[in-house]
């Protein structure tokens, strides 16, 4: 299984949160997503992820995502 952990920015209440898990889980091969608010970071877990999928997922909703 792979393992992601982004840092996201442009994160302001839990509707934002809820945006970019929602936007993560569409990304093929995604299993399971812990969007965390206050420290403003995802963890993406699941099986032949592409960064660069998950990392464009989050940028379509409208906020700023990099690899940690």
């Amino acid at each position: 299984m792979d393992k992601l952990l982004i840092n996201i920015s442009g994160m302001a209440c839990d509707h934002c949160r809820q945006r970019v898990e929602k936007a993560i889980k569409t990304v093929p091969g995604v299993s399971e997503v812990e969007v965390d608010l206050r420290r403003g970071t995802a963890r993406v877990a699941g099986r032949d992820l592409l960064p660069t999928d998950v990392l464009a997922a989050i940028s379509a909703a409208g906020y700023t995502a990099t690899l940690m």
